[in-house]
């Protein structure tokens, strides 16, 4: 495979070809949301949910993690969920506008990290710390389980309250660092190295 380098990191990888056909197939599926082809909605979405998945993993295991990667994978899963909540608003949105309150407090603390992202860094926050990447997997399971075998509460709220967690973690990490950097585990690994850099 040939060498494509950016920033002095080669980029041109499989799990980086993985996050690109994320984004690539991405207007396909609101293609399919909007014009209500559901079926092709679902195979499509869950290729994307399971290939989301695969690239961080194979990143990995095969030491192939870049700054350039993770920005791009992180790219990838905001276009692969924001598609998932697409369809839930048009597909499953009578099971779900019950509970709607608490997902609406996941998006805010979502979007906020972000907003923190940017004011801080300019940049996307291509952070994989645990709690965020465990959160992603749960999402992964509850919208193929939704689309493929329908709604279930507990299932909802776990993963909600998961995300809301994780992202409330990425928020404080994000006010502890100097700069977004790949490899960050959680809040608990960024105090314990400041502490340490005091001592």
């Amino acid at each position: 495979m040939k060498k494509i380098i950016i920033k002095g990191e080669s980029v041109l990888n499989v799990p980086n070809l993985i996050s690109f056909y994320r984004l690539l197939v991405f207007p396909v599926i609101l293609f399919m949301a909007l014009t209500g082809r559901e079926n092709w909605f679902i195979i499509l979405l869950c290729i994307s949910l399971v290939s989301d998945v695969l690239d961080g993993n194979i990143a990995r295991i095969f030491k192939l993690q870049t700054n350039f990667g993770a920005a791009l994978d992180n790219l990838a899963d905001i276009f692969t969920y924001a598609m998932a909540l697409l369809g839930l608003f048009i597909f499953k949105w009578t099971e779900i506008e019950p509970h709607a309150w608490i997902l609406y407090i996941f998006l805010g603390v979502f979007v906020l990290s972000y907003i923190i992202a940017f004011a801080r860094f300019g940049k996307i926050p291509g952070l994989h710390l645990y709690s965020v990447v465990s959160s992603g997997y749960a999402q992964s399971i509850f919208f193929f389980i939704l689309f493929v075998f329908g709604f279930y509460s507990w299932m909802f709220y776990l993963v909600v309250i998961w995300g809301i967690a994780a992202y409330t973690e990425k928020i404080f990490v994000l006010l502890k660092l100097d700069d977004i950097k790949i490899g960050v585990k959680g809040l608990y690994w960024v105090i314990k190295k400041i502490d340490r850099n005091l001592i």
